[in-house]
């Protein structure tokens, strides 16, 4: 059992205190202000964590922009030291924030889990099977692997300047995947589509392209683009409104790069894109 405490009590941070605390591992959260946090979590908040002390590893789970801030509000409390593991859970950023720690002996890192994680009870299973994402100091990044293959997921480590493309992948990945749900959503809508079934289609669907994304990767590609089917396109394009059409097209041209269609065929629907 590892002794972890969590500053920040935001989605990613208490769904990973939930996570380790069902893997046995004792665990701390700590926010700024009071607020509910799923059981059996116990939260403190105010000034520095009360319980620095009594843990060995420091997950710092606040936005990107106020990791330097709490990483100095923990070097002004004096309670880090070098028998602690201190790691933030960006995934764009580099142990860098955190080098104000420095002095104290501690190993700096980061642990990013490759998860999206809307809601925090749901945590523990969205994280089994997941990549984390491991950088920083050599301590650090084993201690980060223990624990993340104590929730089942697979730890990479990544050097820390190649963190921003890593981030841009996942950003692609999962953000992007929720805009072209909604495009299609609105479109299928707009076609006569009750709102609810329209959802429920365009999430079997997505699942089912994920499945064979699982299996088959870039292969898994379907649809007008790849059959060569230049007047789907067409029409596709006379329907969409402008906004959606820009989308549509740009996705269309990064196709064609996947597809690898070439020749007179790919001609026609550079044309159109």
């Amino acid at each position: 059992m590892t002794a972890v405490g969590v500053v920040g009590a935001g989605r990613a941070g208490v769904g990973l205190a939930l996570a380790l605390t069902q893997a046995g591992h004792s665990v701390r959260v700590h926010a700024r202000r009071g607020k509910r946090v799923p059981p059996p979590l116990v939260l403190s908040w105010g000034g520095a964590p009360p319980w620095l002390a009594e843990v060995e590893v420091v997950l710092v789970a606040v936005r990107d922009g106020d990791i330097a801030a709490a990483a100095s509000e923990l070097a002004g409390a004096g309670g880090v030291t070098d028998a602690h593991a201190v790691l933030h859970l960006s995934g764009l950023r580099d142990a860098a924030p955190l080098e104000v720690l420095r002095p104290s002996g501690a190993a700096l890192g980061c642990w990013h889990p490759l998860q999206a994680i809307a809601h925090p009870e749901d945590a523990p299973e969205r994280l089994r099977g997941a990549v984390a994402a491991l950088s920083g100091d050599p301590r650090a990044v084993a201690v980060a692997e223990f624990l993340a293959r104590d929730l089942g997921m697979h730890p990479v480590v990544l050097d820390g300047a190649a963190k921003p493309r890593y981030h841009a992948a996942a950003a692609i990945a999962s953000n992007y995947m929720v805009v072209l749900a909604a495009m299609a959503e609105r479109l299928m809508t707009e076609a006569g589509v009750p709102p609810d079934t329209a959802r429920a289609g365009i999430a079997t669907l997505m699942q089912g392209t994920l499945a064979n994304i699982r299996t088959d990767g870039a292969a898994a590609l379907t649809g007008p683009i790849v059959r060569g089917d230049v007047e789907t396109v067409r029409v596709h394009l006379d329907v969409l409104p402008p906004e959606l059409r820009d989308a549509y097209r740009a996705l269309g041209r990064a196709t064609l790069t996947i597809a690898g269609l070439d020749g007179a065929v790919a001609d026609r629907f550079r044309d159109l894109l």
